[in-house]
């Protein structure tokens, strides 16, 4: 079976995790078919965002244990954990997680810049339970947007968050009803695929790569992106079709 399926939907790229019968455990394959996955995203110029769900009855339980045991950690070359934790795309990515992100899947999804997530759906680091610890990412991102005290309980416990508290601390972009993870993510990604993809891309890296940065070295790092974005092509084509009225013609140059 391949482990991860893409579809196009005009320039939303939708990358399903496809192992239900595993509960999309992460094993090697699947790491490296989502590395290869979100170089496609990158590389391809008509696309200008990325969704990432789960097939089945949830998002991702996380590692494969049994392949752990055997072969060891399942990352790829570059990205790390899952094909994705150490590196994501270059474009923006919303995670569409129904019923549960566990273990390295809810590392996964953080590794997202947007989580949609439906009602109900469980959220956990659970890794002390069985001997390790969230080694891919989420005692970094936690700290960054959830309470000391709720990532310590969450870390230490293993027991899982509701979306609904996710997303009431903000960490959650979209909270819909079960089964419309999907739709909702779309309707975001549409949203986010009307503007112009230099400018998208310079407002990921920015935000990303300034979290806890002073702010001299915030506008030091912007200035390189806004000499690239403000003298590009498109930046010339924003400005001359909101003053003609018209819709913009991007060309990502």
């Amino acid at each position: 079976m391949t482990e991860i399926v893409t579809e196009i939907k005009d320039r939303v790229m939708i990358i399903t995790l496809n192992r239900p019968d595993a509960m999309n455990a992460v094993n090697a394959v699947l790491a490296t078919q989502l590395a290869a996955a979100l170089d496609e995203l990158d590389n391809n110029n008509d696309l200008a965002v990325g969704i990432l769900t789960g097939a089945g009855r949830g998002f991702c339980a996380g590692m494969d244990l049994k392949e752990f045991v055997a072969s060891g950690f399942p990352e790829a070359d570059g990205r790390g954990f899952g094909g994705i934790v150490k590196k994501g795309p270059d474009k923006p990515l919303i995670a569409a997680v129904e019923g549960f992100a566990l273990a390295g899947g809810f590392e996964i999804a953080l590794s997202a810049d947007l989580i949609v997530a439906a009602k109900g759906v469980k959220l956990g680091i659970p890794e002390v339970g069985v001997g390790l610890f969230a080694s891919a990412g989420a005692l970094l991102k936690l700290p960054r947007q959830l309470p000391y005290a709720r990532v310590m309980k969450l870390a230490l416990t293993g027991d899982p968050m509701l979306a609904e508290e996710a997303h009431a601390f903000g960490m959650i972009a979209e909270l819909c009803e079960k089964g419309q993870a999907l739709e909702t993510a779309l309707e975001l990604a549409n949203r986010i695929a009307r503007n112009a993809p230099l400018g998208l891309k310079a407002s990921k890296e920015i935000i990303r790569e300034m979290q806890g940065r002073t702010e001299a070295e915030f506008w030091d790092y912007q200035s390189a992106q806004l000499e690239k974005v403000f003298t590009s092509a498109d930046g010339i084509e924003g400005a001359t079709a909101f003053a003609e009225k018209r819709t913009p013609n991007w060309k990502g140059v």
